[in-house]
C-alpha cells in the first residue's frame, strides 16, 4: 500500500491533479500494482482526504500534553511517538495534523509503525491538504534513515 501512497505523490503533484478513484485503480492496476493493494490504498486515502478536509476548531488549538494511551503506544512505537512530538513542537504539524496522523498509522494492520511508514502518512496528509513541506519537514522525512540514532526531544 505505501508504494502506491508515494507513487501517487510522485506522479501527481496535487490531490486534485488524481483521476478519479475509477480511473486511478486502472491506471495503478496498469502500472503493475495489485489490487488488493490499490483497494486498500485507496479506501485508506479516501479516509485521510475526509480528516484531512475538516476544519481546524479551537478544540484543536490547545499546546496542552498529548498523552497517549496503551493501544496508540503498542502501534505507533516510542520513534513514531517521539518523531510527532517533534513535528509538533517545531512547529510542523497543527494538533489536528497530529491526531489525524495518529489516527492514519492506527488504521494500518501492523504494530509497530516503522518511521519510514509514519513519514509517508505525514507527507500524504500534507499532499492531501494540498500543502508542501517546507525545507525543514522534507529533510526530516526523506534525511534520515530509521537506523540513525533518535533525536533527542530536549
Amino acid at each position: 500500500m505505501f508504494d502506491i501512497l508515494v507513487y501517487l505523490y510522485e506522479t501527481y503533484y496535487r490531490p486534485d491533479a488524481c483521476p478519479e478513484p475509477a480511473a486511478l485503480a486502472k491506471k495503478l492496476s496498469a502500472v503493475g500494482f495489485d489490487d488488493v493493494e490499490i483497494s486498500e490504498a485507496l479506501v485508506w486515502l479516501n479516509d485521510l482526504t475526509a480528516m484531512a478536509g475538516v476544519e481546524q476548531s479551537s478544540a484543536f488549538a490547545s499546546k496542552g500534553t498529548r498523552f497517549y494511551v496503551r493501544q496508540e503506544l503498542d502501534v505507533l512505537g516510542a520513534s513514531a511517538v517521539g518523531f510527532i512530538q517533534f513535528l509538533e513542537s517545531a512547529g510542523l504539524l497543527s494538533p489536528l495534523q497530529r491526531e489525524i496522523v495518529i489516527e492514519r498509522a492506527l488504521a494500518l494492520d501492523e504494530a509497530p509503525v516503522s518511521l519510514g511508514k509514519l513519514k509517508i502518512i505525514v507527507l500524504m496528509l500534507l499532499w492531501s491538504q494540498g500543502k508542501e513541506p517546507d525545507a525543514l519537514m522534507f529533510d526530516d522525512l526523506f534525511g534520515a534513515e530509521e537506523d540513525q540514532a533518535p533525536r533527542l526531544l530536549h
